[in-house]
C-alpha cells in the first residue's frame, strides 16, 4: 500500500495528522451545488444571512401567525435551494434565467399567502378560488422540484406516486379504495396546514434550523475542530486507530447535522485515508465511516432531526425523547466500536504513532471548548425549551469562541456561520415539505389507518410478525431518501399499526425511526455508504453490504428495547435496568464476535459463530432463563477455542 500520498496530505507542517481539513459539512444531496461569485455570491449571503436572523428573532422574541412563519420559512429555503443547485447539468456555472423566474414565484406564493391568510385558512381544501388553486399549484410544484434537486429523484417520486394516489383511488380495489377527491379542493388542501405546511414544516422551521445554525456556530467556532483532536488524543493510538476516531468524531458529528451521506464525507476525508494507512480495507473503511455517521442520528441529545420530529408527533416533551433513546444509541456504537477492534485483532494492526497525534495536555487545556454542548444537554434534560436551549447554545459558542485567539469569532465568521446554517438546511427544508405532501394525502384518504388494519390482520396480532413487517416496510420507505423525511412517512404508514396493536406510541416510534435511519447503510440503495465509498474508491454495493454488517446491530437494538423496555429507561428499578443494559451489551458484543469471526483470541469456525449469533439473540429478552442460556452456548464456543485451533483459511485442528 501506497501511503506517502496520503501522509503528505493528511499531516500538517508539525507532522500532525491535520484534522483542521475537517471545516465544513457537505449537504446531503446529489451535487454539491454550484460555486456562487460576484453578485450572486453576495446576494446569496445576505438572504442567508437575513434568514438565520428571522428564524433566530421570531423564535425567541415576536411569535408569528405559524402559517405565515412556516411559509416564509420555506421561501427563503427554495430561494436560496434554486440560487445554490442547478437544476440540469448545463446549468452548473451560474444561475439561469429559469432559476430566477422560480425564485420569483417562490416569493410571490409566500406573499400570496401572507396577504390573504384570514381568507385562505377557510378556503383552502374547502371552497377554493382559482387564484387560490393556481397558488396552491405552482407552490406544490415549486416543492418537488426544490426536493429534486437538493435530494435527487426518489422523495418526490414517492410523493408523486401518493398524489396518484388521489386521483385513482376511486377506481381501486380493496384497502385503496377512496371516493375521490375535487382536484382544486385536494391541490389547496395538501398546500395547506395539513400538508406541505403541517407537523413536517414546523418542526422544520422551529427545531431543526435552529439546531443546524447551532452546528454551524460550532463549526466556525472551531468546536467541531476540537471534537476531532479530542477523538484522535483517545483513541488515535489504540488498535486500529482511526476507526475508532471515526466512531466517535463522526457520531457526534452525525447526531448535530442531521445528514448521513454529508456527514460521511466530511468526516470521512480525513478518516477513510488514514484507516486505510493502519491497515483497513477501503472497503472496510468506507462502511466503518458511512456506519457511524448513519448512527450518529440515533444518539442524543441531538439525534440529528429525528427527535424534534418524534416529540411534537407524540406530543410528549423532547427530554422524555432522548432519555428512552441513550441506551439503545450506545449499545450501537458499542457493536460497531468491537467490530473494527475485532477486525483490528485479526490483521495484526495497530494505531497511529503518537508523535502524530494531539497531546492530551494540549487537548486538556481547551477543555472548555465542549461548554457549548454541556450546556446544551443540561438545558434540555433539565426542562428547559428546546428553542431557548438551542439559542442559548449558539450563544455560548460565540462567547466560549472569544476564550482563545484561535477560536475567536469576529463579524466576518459570525455572518458566515448564520449563512452555513441556512445553506446546510436547504436541504431538509426541502424534504420535510416534500414529506408533508405524504402526510397529508395519508390523512386526507385514511390510507394509513387501513394500512394499520392490514398489518394487524396479516400478522394477526402476532407481535413478533407485525414488528419484522414493520422493519422492512420501514427500511423500504426510507432506501434513497433523508431519514427525517423517511422517519415522517414511516411515522404516518407504519407506527399507527403497531400503537393500535397495543404497543407504547414512543417505543412504536424509535422503532421505525431506527429502520429509516439505518435505510443509509441498507444496500441496494445505501446513500451513506454510497457517499463514503465515493472517498474510498470502492465499489458503492459491495461497500453498503460492508456497511449493512457493521451496523447489524442497529436491526437488533430496537427489537431488544421492545421486548426489555428497562432500555429505554421505563418501569422497574434502576438495578433491574443496569442488569437489562449489561446483559443488552454482552448481547451485541457477541453479534460483533459472530459477525467479524473473531471470538477469544482467534478466529471462530462456522458453527461457533451460530452459536455466538444465537446467544446475542437470547440475550435480547429480560429473562433470566434464556440468559442461562446465552451463558451455556457462550461457554461451548469458549471451549471448542480452547481446545481447537482455527487456522487463517478456517480450518480447524486440534491444539
Amino acid at each position: 500500500m501506497d501511503t506517502k500520498k496520503p501522509q503528505q496530505e493528511l499531516l500538517d507542517e508539525q507532522g500532525k495528522i491535520n484534522t483542521a481539513q475537517v471545516d465544513s459539512v457537505d449537504i446531503d444531496g446529489p451535487a454539491a451545488g454550484r460555486q456562487l461569485t460576484g453578485w450572486v455570491r453576495t446576494l446569496f449571503l445576505i438572504i442567508a444571512v437575513t434568514g438565520a436572523l428571522f428564524h433566530l428573532y421570531i423564535l425567541n422574541f415576536h411569535p408569528i401567525d405559524p402559517w405565515v412563519f412556516r411559509s416564509t420559512h420555506l421561501v427563503f429555503g427554495a430561494v436560496l435551494g434554486f440560487m445554490l443547485f442547478p437544476g440540469w447539468r448545463g446549468a452548473k456555472d451560474k444561475v439561469h434565467p429559469v432559476d430566477w423566474v422560480l425564485i420569483i414565484a417562490t416569493i410571490f406564493v409566500g406573499y400570496y399567502i401572507f396577504a390573504n391568510l384570514n381568507q385562505i385558512l377557510f378556503r383552502f381544501g374547502v371552497a377554493p378560488t382559482t387564484m387560490d388553486f393556481i397558488v396552491a399549484l405552482v407552490g406544490v410544484l415549486l416543492v418537488f422540484e426544490l426536493t429534486r434537486r437538493t435530494s435527487g429523484w426518489m422523495l418526490p417520486l414517492l410523493a408523486g406516486v401518493f398524489v396518484l394516489y388521489v386521483m385513482l383511488g376511486p377506481w381501486l380495489p380493496g384497502i385503496l379504495n377512496h371516493s375521490g377527491y375535487r382536484f382544486d379542493r385536494f391541490v389547496t388542501y395538501i398546500y395547506g396546514l395539513d400538508g406541505v405546511f403541517g407537523v413536517t414544516l414546523d418542526v422544520s422551521s422551529k427545531y431543526i434550523v435552529l439546531f443546524i445554525i447551532f452546528g454551524a456556530f460550532l463549526q466556525m467556532s472551531r468546536v467541531g475542530h476540537y471534537f476531532m483532536d479530542v477523538a484522535f488524543a483517545v483513541a488515535g493510538g489504540l488498535r486500529g486507530g482511526p476507526a475508532k476516531v471515526a466512531i466517535f468524531s463522526s457520531g457526534l458529528m452525525g447526531m448535530m447535522n442531521g445528514t448521513s451521506a454529508g456527514n460521511a464525507v466530511a468526516t470521512g476525508s480525513l478518516t477513510i485515508p488514514l484507516m486505510k494507512r493502519v491497515g483497513y480495507q477501503p472497503k472496510f473503511a468506507a462502511a466503518t465511516e458511512a456506519t457511524a455517521s448513519a448512527g450518529g442520528q440515533l444518539l442524543p441529545p441531538i439525534m440529528g432531526a429525528g427527535a424534534f420530529l418524534m416529540a411534537e408527533i407524540l406530543g410528549i416533551r423532547y427530554s422524555e425523547v432522548i432519555l428512552a433513546a441513550t441506551i439503545p444509541a450506545l449499545l450501537y456504537f458499542i457493536s460497531v466500536y468491537f467490530m473494527v477492534d475485532f477486525e483490528a485483532r485479526k490483521q495484526g494492526m495497530t494505531g497511529l504513532p503518537r508523535n502524530q497525534l494531539p497531546k492530551v495536555r494540549e487537548i486538556a487545556k481547551k477543555a472548555y471548548l465542549f461548554a457549548p454542548v454541556l450546556i446544551l444537554i443540561y438545558m434540555l434534560v433539565n426542562g428547559y425549551s428546546v428553542i431557548l436551549s438551542g439559542s442559548v447554545g449558539i450563544v455560548s459558542c460565540f462567547v466560549v469562541s472569544w476564550l482563545h485567539p484561535e477560536t475567536r469569532m469576529g463579524l466576518k465568521k459570525v455572518l458566515h456561520a448564520l449563512e452555513l446554517g441556512m445553506k446546510n438546511a436547504i436541504q431538509l427544508i426541502a424534504v420535510v415539505a416534500c414529506a408533508g405532501i405524504i402526510v397529508g394525502v395519508i390523512a386526507l384518504t385514511g390510507v394509513g389507518l387501513r394500512f394499520s388494519s392490514l398489518l394487524l390482520s396479516i400478522a394477526d396480532n402476532n407481535i413478533l410478525l407485525a414488528l419484522i413487517f414493520a422493519m422492512g416496510i420501514s427500511i423500504l420507505l426510507g432506501m434513497g431518501m433523508p431519514t427525517t423525511a423517511a422517519y415522517a412517512v414511516a411515522a404516518s404508514v407504519v407506527a399507527p399499526g403497531l400503537i393500535r396493536m397495543g404497543i407504547d406510541p414512543l417505543f412504536a416510534h424509535l422503532f421505525v425511526f431506527y429502520y429509516a435511519v439505518i435505510s443509509a447503510i441498507t444496500p441496494p440503495v445505501a446513500l451513506a455508504a454510497y457517499a463514503a465509498a465515493g472517498i474510498s474508491g470502492t465499489d458503492p454495493f459491495k461497500t453498503g453490504v460492508q456497511a449493512f454488517k457493521l451496523g447489524l446491530a442497529a436491526f437488533i437494538v430496537p427489537f431488544m428495547f421492545f421486548y426489555s423496555p428497562q432500555l429505554l429507561l421505563q418501569g422497574d428499578s434502576w438495578v433491574k435496568i443496569i442488569f437489562v443494559a449489561l446483559t443488552a451489551t454482552v448481547g451485541v458484543y457477541l453479534l460483533a464476535a459472530a459477525v467479524q469471526a473473531w471470538f477469544f483470541g482467534g478466529k471462530v469456525a462456522w458453527y461457533g459463530r451460530l452459536l455466538l449469533f444465537a446467544a446475542s439473540l437470547l440475550l435480547i429478552t429480560a429473562n433470566v432463563t434464556l440468559d442461562l442460556i446465552a451463558v451455556a452456548l457462550v461457554a461451548i464456543v469458549i471451549l471448542i477455542q480452547r481446545f481447537t485451533h482455527v487456522s487463517q483459511k478456517g480450518k480447524v485442528s486440534l491444539s
